[in-house]
């Protein structure tokens, strides 16, 4: 329990310089690109492609490229339909040109595990770059969710959720997570338009947000966060691995640290790009 106690006041330490210079976008970028790139190595570590360096290439390649130049091209939809087209492509080539070395599994494995989490570092990126301050929604919802999830399973938990992919996660737990998110982005928003200048508001769309909406995408993502957490789980059950990574003692690698944040990310996305909700968000 000391071990994970430091671990969280030394990563809090490094967040939050991180998040209050992310206003210079290359900070922010970097810091994601970093957290990409390790999130392939754990992945291709945990499904065996770590052993061929013909599914490593790319996946390192996808990492870095998707959160660091996301920024910076003209046509997203085309860059990024072209970067996971070509690696796509690069897997297949890969799998046939083995000979029968790599596991179609092994490979498919990979290309889906890094897809999924250099997408969504990509995403992260890319609400930053927006301008406004929603990234932050992206951590609070599942990490919120994640801790009143655990402390009302601790109290009241009896029912087990899935068992047989988490064995300590309650039906208790996972309510409360959803309640207390759906709360924390309500305050989140109350704070905004309470607190911040009135140039930050029109950023953020501040004259027509709703905490009601608020509450309701905080409860929306808490689902989406937990289900992100388990399908996680679901990956190291298969695989016999109990953490991912050793990056942060006493919490496993980073993939065991944003697994349900990696869920969430595109979501928020999706939800910022749909003028009708998004215009209600902070």
């Amino acid at each position: 329990m000391l071990k994970r106690t430091i671990t969280a006041v030394v990563a809090i330490a490094i967040f939050i310089p991180v998040c209050v210079f992310s206003k210079y976008l290359i900070v922010w970028q970097g810091a994601m690109t970093v957290l990409s790139v390790m999130a392939a190595y754990e992945m291709t570590k945990c499904v065996g492609a770590s052993k061929h360096v013909s599914l490593l290439i790319p996946a390192y390649a996808v990492s870095l490229l998707a959160p660091m130049l996301v920024l910076h091209v003209s046509d997203l939809f085309l860059w990024v339909f072209a970067l996971y087209v070509g690696y796509m492509i690069w897997t297949f080539a890969a799998d046939v040109f083995s000979r029968g070395k790599i596991d179609f599994e092994v490979s498919a494995a990979s290309f889906m595990g890094v897809f999924y989490t250099s997408s969504a570092f990509m995403c992260l990126t890319l609400l930053r770059g927006f301008g406004s301050y929603r990234y932050l929604l992206v951590f609070i919802g599942p990490w919120v969710s994640d801790t009143f999830a655990y402390l009302t399973g601790r109290a009241i938990g009896r029912h087990k959720l899935i068992p047989e992919v988490s064995p300590k996660k309650t039906v208790e737990g996972a309510v409360g997570g959803v309640v207390f998110a759906a709360f924390a982005y309500a305050l989140y928003g109350w704070i905004v338009l309470r607190f911040f200048p009135a140039e930050a508001r029109q950023v953020m769309s501040g004259n027509k947000v709703s905490l009601l909406v608020m509450a309701l995408a905080g409860a929306v993502v808490a689902v989406i966060s937990q289900i992100g957490d388990l399908a996680m789980s679901v990956v190291k059950r298969r695989y016999g691995v109990k953490d991912y990574g050793w990056i942060f003692p006493g919490h496993g690698g980073v993939l065991d640290r944003f697994d349900s944040v990696l869920m969430t990310a595109p979501v928020l996305m999706v939800l910022s790009q749909i003028p009708a909700v998004s215009a209600y968000l902070v």
